[in-house]
């Protein structure tokens, strides 16, 4: 072949490298080409998956563009088996987990884990848990006291259900009963709604979590005391527990988060961070997860991972002191 022939054809060819080699650089720039998936760890209906969803919603508004999120809910083991999941994802970016802090607090204390909080990067802390004690209502109480005094009356006789072995419910049960000296059993459920259902069909006595809290503005559960600094908004009648007078000690560290598996590109992080706190501070924000049973609570990635590890410290003291769990 010529020389210059030989040239004519190369020369598209070397206006077409840059493109080449820019490609991927392009695509991932381009990021979110698809939509995200966001693991919720628990089933369907619950406060976890109806805040989940309202933060998908507001973290799409916030990426903007064509931005798109899947809320996929994988239940089971009490977080571990949807937390996994994530943690075992292609760190693409497209693969999310909304995450409760008791996949990190509690359950590393009482069973052996295919995860850690090392398996993933943090993205940043969403909310606080506002837990409700609520009985049965056939249950012949209307306060806390009133509660104690007839659980001590019945010991053992009285169950209560939440959502899991080592959930939040189950750790405030079970240190409620510590505290106040009464004995009852804890009935493990797959999830929050399947334990209101139980309470509400009166096949178990109380509840402490904030699922109920539907039932209880219904008339259809009686509540006794919030688990938390201060009343919930939507049942402004209803005590906290510290207002009750009942000393029980509450553990702290009860929320959600959103991660990402170890490994996420880091631009990827920074705009998903950027995003959820701009989402978090949307008016009207607080309002919306109230309905959640929450309160929107912003935490910077490296605060929300050093706030778990002091938490899962300060749960390896407690668990075996009230009984829960056990490696």
């Amino acid at each position: 072949m010529e020389e210059p022939h030989r040239m004519r054809l190369l020369a598209p060819l070397a206006l077409l490298a840059p493109w080449l080699i820019s490609g991927p650089a392009r695509a991932q720039d381009a990021w979110p080409a698809h939509p995200i998936h966001m693991v919720v760890p628990y089933p369907p209906g619950g406060s976890s998956d109806i805040l989940g969803r309202l933060v998908a919603d507001r973290l799409v508004k916030a990426l903007g563009g064509n931005a798109s999120i899947i809320v996929d809910n994988k239940p089971g083991a009490t977080t571990q088996i949807g937390t996994e999941f994530v943690a075992k994802a292609a760190p693409d970016g497209y693969t999310l987990l909304f995450g409760a802090a008791s996949s990190f607090t509690l359950l590393p204390n009482i069973r052996k884990l295919g995860y850690s909080a090392d398996s993933f990067d943090f993205i940043g802390g969403v909310a606080e848990y506002l837990a409700v004690i609520a009985v049965r209502e056939s249950l012949p109480v209307k306060n806390l006291a009133q509660f104690v005094e007839h659980a001590k009356k019945n010991p053992g006789k009285l169950s209560f259900g939440s959502a899991g072995e080592a959930s939040a419910g189950h750790v405030y049960g079970a240190t409620l009963a510590l505290d106040t000296g009464i004995s009852v059993l804890h009935v493990p459920f797959r999830g929050s709604m399947d334990a209101v259902n139980a309470l509400v069909a009166g096949e178990i006595d109380f509840i402490i979590d904030g699922a109920v809290t539907p039932m209880a503005k219904a008339g259809r559960v009686v509540p006794l005391a919030t688990i938390y600094r201060q009343r919930h908004p939507e049942l402004p009648n209803v005590p906290t527990l510290a207002e009750t007078g009942c000393s029980v000690t509450i553990p702290a560290g009860s929320g959600w988060g959103l991660l990402a598996p170890k490994g996420t590109p880091k631009d990827v992080l920074a705009r998903l961070s950027a995003a959820l706190r701009t989402a978090l501070q949307h008016k009207g924000i607080e309002e919306v997860f109230v309905r959640a049973n929450a309160f929107a609570s912003w935490q910077a990635p490296d605060e929300f991972r050093t706030s778990l590890a002091a938490n899962q410290k300060m749960y390896s003291q407690l668990l075996p002191v009230i009984g829960v769990g056990g490696q």
